[in-house]
């Protein structure tokens, strides 16, 4: 992850690299939904006002909502939802960077916050970086979950592609 110099709408924390693709939404004529995250540690205080996710590919044109949360890295969870943010996906829209506008959230310096992706009537694959052990990223951790599962999936070797606007 890159940080980078902060004014409107410009990107406070990325992470670019894209190698794979982690599926968001419904697939198929079943019951199983996916979702996908990730955490990210702040670097300054501020208002965080944007988050871009980098859509891959639209199998299944719909709705995809990130929804943004104070995430414990200690215990593996999620806070209450503090912003949410919805957007219409198409088949154009794949290999594009696809931004969600906050309100504008206050953020402090050093906490770890997470955004958690679903679509309940389309399907999108979002970038995310395959990292190697000798190249971990460092800055937060990937989730996964079936909504068919009990309990969350977290991996380190993995990160969404996504960029987040912070002003200081």
């Amino acid at each position: 992850m890159k940080q980078m110099n902060h004014a409107s709408h410009h990107p406070a924390l990325q992470q670019l690299h894209k190698n794979a693709c982690s599926w968001v939404g419904h697939l198929g004529a079943g019951a199983v939904d996916f979702l996908a995250g990730q955490t990210f540690q702040c670097p300054e205080n501020g208002e965080l006002e944007s988050i871009e996710v980098y859509v891959a590919d639209v199998p299944l044109p719909g709705k995809l909502v990130l929804t943004l949360h104070q995430f414990n890295n200690e215990n593996k969870t999620w806070g209450p939802v503090i912003s949410i943010s919805e957007i219409e996906v198409e088949r154009k829209n794949r290999e594009h960077w696809m931004q969600f506008n906050l309100q504008p959230v206050q953020v402090q310096q050093n906490t770890t916050y997470g955004f958690r992706l679903n679509s309940p009537d389309g399907l999108v694959a979002v970038g995310e970086a395959v990292w190697t052990h000798k190249n971990a990223f460092a800055y937060g951790v990937e989730w996964k979950k079936k909504n068919t599962d009990q309990r969350d999936f977290f991996f380190r070797y993995f990160s969404l592609a996504f960029k987040a606007a912070l002003r200081a």
